[in-house]
């Protein structure tokens, strides 16, 4: 097995794919990346099992062939390379011979055939999103998941394809993030499944701002192909709670708020909270919104935002992690909070199809 490739085009493949290693790995194999040369390209697959990710770079391949080697050491050791062409002579399928420029380096690794198979789409059913959407759709709701695993269906992101459309949701019991995008499939073709969140994750990480994206549902498998990277996980098993249950459309009160100067207020409000007294009080009157926090610790701080409402004047208590949490995920220049009154959940909208639902505290 021979081939060279540029230092920047490893590198960069590297840096995609040895994420999904954990720093300990039951099977030895699993610490390592599957390096397969074929004509004119290196295909790069790592694993932990539950979740397996591949990508394809340019190179120029001699001879043909298979290898795994630790993906932390080999990534580490390229980073530092001069920029030029790194050669691989790999002898007796375990053993590489890395060359670039002045430097030399010989690293074990384990046979190919240790490996384990990468799922295949053949059989699934597929649907077929843009990237970049499907990539916006995660950012404004992974953050509502749970993080602790009592009812681990909770700690994903639930993919509902349903009724013409995708929907996301996240919720931890204490709020929900909910966001839809029209998706053409057949409608037998409907199916639930939940994401886990660091599949999620790196997901947000890889999805490029636009682009095709193959979505493949197989068994408990989810299957995401776009650009030259392929990218499985596991499913969460369970059943996700009835969203639908919980989502309403409009409350009585709507006011209309400028999303960054409410997030500035909030960040200041937050600061002078711990998390003994974490809750501040929202009251929204006459075209002002007063925000305030006591804490026996820390003291007191209050401030305002201007706002769009005349209504009677409503007082409730949120969470400022859970009411920052969406405005500094959405773009929009100004959001919507819906309120019925103190003792009613709210609502936080803007102009996409982006719904937040968040629980008032009692104190």
């Amino acid at each position: 097995m021979k081939f060279k490739v540029p230092k920047s085009k490893l590198f960069e493949a590297l840096s995609l794919v040895q994420n999904i290693v954990g720093s300990r790995s039951a099977l030895p194999v699993l610490s390592n990346v599957l390096i397969s040369a074929e004509e004119g390209s290196l295909v790069l697959t790592t694993t932990d099992i539950d979740i397996t990710m591949r990508c394809r770079c340019e190179a120029d391949v001699a001879t043909p062939g298979k290898v795994t080697l630790p993906v932390k050491k080999l990534a580490s050791i390229v980073r530092e390379l001069d920029e030029g062409i790194v050669s691989f002579d790999v002898e007796g399928n375990e053993i590489a011979h890395m060359r670039c420029s002045s430097y030399k380096s010989k690293i074990n690794g384990l046979p190919a055939r240790e490996f384990p198979p990468a799922p295949t789409t053949e059989g699934g059913i597929a649907y077929q999103i843009d990237q970049g959407k499907f990539r916006d759709m995660l950012r404004k709701t992974h953050y509502a998941t749970a993080m602790d695993d009592t009812r681990a269906v909770l700690t994903g992101i639930l993919m509902s394809f349903a009724d013409g459309k995708l929907t996301c949701v996240a919720t931890d019991g204490r709020r929900l993030a909910l966001y839809e995008h029209e998706v053409d499939f057949p409608a037998e073709n409907a199916r639930d499944v939940v994401l886990p969140l660091r599949a999620a994750t790196e997901l947000m990480r890889s999805l490029s701002d636009s682009g095709p994206m193959t979505i493949t549902i197989k068994d408990k498998q989810l299957i995401f192909e776009f650009g030259e990277i392929f990218f499985a996980c596991k499913v969460l098993s369970g059943v996700y709670p009835n969203y639908k249950q919980v989502v309403f459309d409009r409350c009585n009160n709507v006011i209309s708020v400028n999303r960054e100067e409410l997030l500035a207020v909030l960040r200041r409000i937050n600061a002078s909270t711990t998390n003994a007294t974490n809750a501040m009080r929202l009251t929204f009157e006459n075209n002002i919104l007063t925000i305030a926090v006591s804490s026996p610790e820390i003291g007191e701080a209050t401030d305002t935002v201007a706002i769009k409402y005349a209504g009677e004047p409503i007082t409730v208590i949120f969470n400022p992690e859970f009411m920052m949490d969406p405005l500094k995920n959405l773009s929009s220049d100004e959001v919507q909070i819906e309120l019925n009154n103190s003792a009613s959940p709210g609502l936080i909208k803007s102009d996409i199809p982006f719904l937040y639902v968040i629980m008032p505290l009692r104190v």
